[in-house]
């Protein structure tokens, strides 16, 4: 089971808690603020915060907490 940790993007910290396999509770300045997927390699996706069913299109901040999240992953091998 992977830990919860944080990552700094956009001038913000965002706390990342793994859930089930590909799913991850975010939380920025305290709050929860999104759940994530990933979709691709290169590509997240920003889960429905009421049926938990993945919204499709392009957002750069998911995308860019998704990435960091990979890297981090991919260090911790």
């Amino acid at each position: 089971m992977i830990e919860p940790f944080d990552i700094e993007i956009f001038e913000y910290t965002y706390s990342v808690f793994p859930e089930e396999e590909g799913v991850y509770t975010i939380y920025k300045e305290g709050k929860e603020y999104l759940q994530i997927q990933k979709d691709t390699e290169s590509q997240w996706l920003k889960l429905d915060p009421e049926s938990g069913i993945p919204l499709f299109g392009l957002d750069e901040e998911v995308n860019a907490i998704g990435q960091a999240i990979a890297v981090r992953e991919k260090n911790n091998l």
